[in-house]
C-alpha cells in the first residue's frame, strides 16, 4: 500500500456521516481536555478532527484511497459566497 501525495490534495467526500459524529464527539473532546490540561498537541489534533469531520474531507483517507462513506450518505453542500 503506497501514499499517493498528489491526490492527497485533492478535496473529495470520503468521511461518512457516522464517522463524522465519531470525529467531531473525539475532537471537542480533546479540545476541552486539552484547555484543562494546556496540553497544545491534544489542542490540535482535537481541532484537525473537527476540521476533517466538518469538510467530511480527510486527506490521509484521499492518500491511501480509503473512504469510510457508506450507501445513502449524502456530500457535504458546497459553501457559498454571502453578498
Amino acid at each position: 500500500m503506497s501514499f499517493d501525495y498528489k491526490r492527497a490534495m485533492k478535496r473529495e467526500f470520503n468521511v461518512g456521516s457516522k464517522e463524522q459524529r465519531i470525529r467531531y464527539g473525539a475532537g471537542i473532546g480533546l479540545v476541552l481536555v486539552s484547555v484543562f490540561l494546556a496540553n497544545i498537541a491534544m489542542l490540535l489534533i482535537g481541532v484537525v478532527l473537527i476540521v476533517t469531520a466538518k469538510l467530511q474531507w480527510c486527506p490521509a483517507y484521499s492518500g491511501l484511497s480509503k473512504s469510510s462513506v457508506l450507501p445513502g450518505d449524502e456530500p457535504p453542500a458546497p459553501s457559498t459566497p454571502h453578498h
